[in-house]
């Protein structure tokens, strides 16, 4: 899987921030000089450099056709590492911001049926995705879990694309969503796109089990449990470009040696979730503690990412 599109680091404005439900506002961004962005497809997210360690990732759920605005949603949380609430309270119309990207490991992929499931601020990168196969004339359904619907973001916008496939569920709702009921009945003409809360993402996953394979694609907003390492101590990690061999000692993650030895490599979240620090392994065995790649791509053992990942033997070459 090809995870990466046109990237680069750009200056934009904020043009437009309005909210768009409890907690969640959302954010357009243009080119301060009226120029077209880098084209993206449904599923791409970009970063926003906030600070110089506060780098958060959020998924375009605008049009993307539209190459002259990127839209995002950003959910308040006040617990968090202070991204979102910089966003709520610090980011006005005209200001600038500084966003890499864009980039997309949750791909679009072409079938005959899809069947998405969003959960909350999840329902962000699910938007593009539902427009794009509408206007393809493919058959479609969305179930849209959140607190109330107060709380979730969009509803009516992709009520109005057609009412009967999107079904909503919420605590002031009748209904709650049934997941042994939608996936009981694997279905090799079906694509299952998930976005949404951990507990959504291993419900989902488990009743998943039986499908064909890949026919499952999900993506996390925050890394999954992860066991022991296979390898405990130190390995050894070889730069094939820059010809520098350096220790990885135990509990220091690769891109932290790296940057200790004056070694600079783009990264983000740190949590194995938005693929931004993806590094080539020329050779050696990977230990895959991310939550971003498939199965066949840790198989393939061809990339790593090195802000979790590590050596499952005494020594990895890196492509850097």
């Amino acid at each position: 899987m090809d995870h990466t599109q046109a990237e680069a680091d750009l200056t934009l404005k904020v043009s437009r921030r309005v909210s768009a439900a409890d907690r969640v506002a959302v954010i357009e961004l243009r080119d301060p000089f009226g120029g077209d962005l880098p084209a993206w497809t449904p599923g791409a997210h970009i970063d926003l450099v906030l600070g110089p360690r506060l780098v958060r990732q959020y998924s375009l759920c605008g049009d993307p056709s539209n190459r002259s605005v990127w839209r995002i949603a950003v959910l308040r949380e006040p617990d968090s590492r202070g991204g979102s609430e910089q966003l709520h309270t610090a980011a006005y119309e005209n200001d600038l911001i500084s966003v890499r990207g864009p980039r997309n490991h949750f791909l679009l992929d072409s079938a005959p049926r899809y069947l998405f499931i969003a959960g909350g601020i999840g329902i962000t990168p699910i938007i593009p995705m539902i427009t794009t196969v509408a206007a393809a004339g493919a058959e479609w359904e969305l179930h849209y879990c959140g607190r109330s619907l107060a709380s979730m973001a969009f509803h009516e916008e992709l009520k109005s694309i057609s009412p009967d496939r999107v079904e909503l569920y919420s605590r002031d709702q009748p209904a709650s969503i049934d997941l042994d009921g939608l996936l009981a009945n694997p279905r090799p003409d079906t694509l299952v796109y998930c976005c949404g809360p951990e507990s959504l993402l291993r419900a989902v996953e488990q009743r998943c089990a039986g499908w064909p394979e890949g026919a499952l694609r999900t993506e996390r907003f925050a890394p999954k449990e992860q066991g022991e390492p296979v390898r405990q101590g130190a390995f050894e990690v070889e730069l094939a470009q820059s010809g520098v061999t350096l220790t990885v000692p135990e509990g220091t993650s690769i891109l932290d040696a790296l940057e200790a030895a004056g070694v600079q490599v783009l990264s983000s979240c740190q949590e194995g979730t938005c693929g931004t620090c993806e590094t080539a392994v020329l050779s050696g065995e990977a230990d895959h503690r991310d939550s971003l790649l498939t199965d066949a791509e840790r198989a393939a053992n061809n990339t790593m990412l090195i802000c979790v990942s590590r050596a499952a033997g005494p020594r990895l070459v890196l492509d850097l």
